[in-house]
């Protein structure tokens, strides 16, 4: 037997607490043992001792009186100072009263000893003794039959001395079964304890490392998803930096030509005047479109310009609301025109660090957006179109969102949708610049935009934006700075 498991003091100290507790459960058990059985044996005397039935039975009960007694003693706090008198005594007393009912019949010849043998195996089987009572208790019980065989009758007048040498075989190959037994119980309760103490140890642990296990994973994948969204703000703010740089030279090679080209137009525009009446209408229609095509050119370069400085205005503390309803008067004639619905729930004195014409700019593009995407699902024979504006606040930062029951985007396109020149409209309908350049816009304070959406449902932009001019210095260092020309 592996005896290293009974160093672990630990173990046997609960061990020492949960016996206790188990013990005296025993102890009571063994009452009510005594006060049934020792009552019930006046049967038997009825039989073997009628003429001392009733000296026997008042034997009898005072022995369940006794053990009555050693019941009640465990109900009080006794049983944490006398439990172990207690225990001993209450196998001594019945063997005590057995004894005397063999001083005064037969002796030696009686055949009440065997009862002594119960006492003994009761011992044994009912209590949780330790190796010291069993011994204590065996020790007793054979002295006391010696003492009440002797007391009868000396040994020279014992008329049958072998029957006391066989019993007293008996009596000690109990005691001795007794004693060896209720160390080997002893000792394999005290092994299973331990072991099924270090087990629960065990398996708290492991359940304490598998939470922490959990929580480092869950910091693990929002540490992942962090750093994929960094990542994918990282590559866009790249994308839009090296468009910028060209950008910035391209914008000087496109407009020289144009101021050529529009100086050009202005001197047809005036020389026409010189031709035939029945020429100048086809004339003008075509330097109409000479026009329009050279305010298209100059839009787009409009564009370009404000994506190469998205920072261009100073940043304040301005009020969200008052700023969403520039924006939105903007837009007011194509949101009744085309009978949309606005749903306008911003959170009362809200206030963001931003550039007010640039935040103007980038929510009326969004609008835009959210415009085209609601006509597209009109068509389709969608539901009634609504764009909702809603806000929140975040320790120093703000929440603004913006979400259209249309069309929806792919989410294939989902993580395109900010890369310049990227547009799902139309040829000649949108030049695939807005998003970028509000990306930038909102990158150059500090700001982030993302976009979530279900085909056919509904689109949703999610601007975080800072409340605070150190909110807005802090996040903005962790994007790439806007070019400068």
């Amino acid at each position: 037997m592996n005896n290293t498991i009974f160093h672990n003091q630990a173990a046997l100290q609960a061990y020492a607490t949960y016996e206790r507790q188990i013990y005296v459960r025993h102890l009571e058990v063994g009452c009510y043992l005594v006060m049934a059985l020792m009552p019930a044996g006046v049967v038997l005397d009825y039989f073997v001792y009628p003429k001392e039935l009733y000296f026997f039975f008042m034997l009898r009960l005072f022995a369940a009186v006794f053990g009555g007694l050693v019941w009640l003693a465990l109900q009080t706090k006794l049983r944490e100072k006398v439990g172990r008198y207690l225990s001993l005594s209450l196998a001594v007393m019945p063997a005590f009263f057995i004894c005397l009912m063999i001083y005064t019949t037969d002796g030696v010849s009686s055949s009440y000893y065997a009862g002594l043998n119960l006492v003994l195996l009761s011992v044994a089987l009912v209590m949780r003794w330790s190796v010291d009572l069993s011994v204590a208790a065996s020790v007793s019980v054979i002295a006391m039959y010696v003492m009440a065989c002797l007391l009868h009758g000396p040994m020279t007048r014992i008329a049958q001395p072998g029957v006391l040498v066989n019993n007293l075989y008996f009596l000690l190959l109990t005691a001795i079964i007794v004693v060896v037994s209720g160390w080997i119980h002893h000792t394999l309760r005290v092994r299973e304890f331990i072991l099924n103490y270090e087990l629960d140890q065990n398996q708290r642990a492991l359940e304490l490392s598998n939470s922490k296990l959990a929580g480092q994973n869950t910091a693990l994948e929002q540490a992942n998803r962090e750093i994929k969204e960094a990542e994918m703000q990282l590559v866009q703010s790249e994308k839009m930096s090296s468009l910028g740089r060209f950008s910035a030279g391209l914008m000087h090679d496109i407009l020289n030509p144009l101021n050529y080209v529009r100086t050009g137009t202005f001197t047809l525009g005036k020389k026409c005047r010189q031709l035939p009446p029945e020429l100048q209408a086809e004339f003008f229609e075509i330097l109409t479109d000479m026009e329009d095509g050279l305010k298209r050119v100059e839009d787009i370069v409009a564009d370009l310009r404000t994506f190469t400085h998205p920072g261009g205005q100073a940043a304040q503390l301005v009020s969200l609301t008052e700023i969403s309803n520039v924006a939105l008067r903007f837009v007011s004639n194509e949101l009744k025109e085309k009978n949309i619905s606005l749903e306008l729930r911003l959170a009362p004195d809200q206030k963001i660090w931003f550039g007010q014409n640039q935040f103007i700019l980038v929510l009326v593009n969004l609008l835009e957006n959210a415009i085209d995407a609601l006509t597209e699902k009109a068509r389709a024979g969608g539901g009634p179109p609504t764009i909702q504006i809603s806000s929140r606040v975040v320790n120093d930062r703000c929440l603004l969102l913006v979400r259209d029951n249309g069309s929806g985007i792919d989410p294939r396109l989902i993580a395109k949708i900010f890369d310049p020149f990227f547009t799902t409209k139309e040829v000649g309908q949108g030049t695939g610049l807005g998003l970028s350049i509000c990306f930038g816009i909102l990158r150059s304070h500090g700001a982030t935009i993302a976009a979530t959406s279900e085909l056919g449902r509904f689109t949703e932009f999610v601007l975080d934006l800072p409340a605070t001019e150190a909110a807005a210095t802090q996040a903005k260092s962790q994007h790439a700075e806007p070019i400068r020309l």
